[in-house]
């Protein structure tokens, strides 16, 4: 195997292991902004729950 063909071999490989830890970044990126979202709603409705709880009539 000559040196071009092992510079080729070893630059395919780390373009496959970059699209691959890319898709994973992603997918983690993705959950974080979900879970992120979804805590902002909880957090506003908690929020909400105890200022109608409070200033409500007795």
């Amino acid at each position: 195997m000559n040196t071009k063909s092992r510079f080729v071999h070893a630059f395919l490989l780390m373009v496959l292991c970059s699209f691959q830890s890319c898709a994973v970044v992603g997918g983690i990126f993705k959950a974080g902004v979900w879970v992120g979202v979804l805590a902002v709603i909880v957090v506003l409705g908690i929020i909400i729950f105890i200022i109608t709880k409070t200033t409500g009539k007795s």
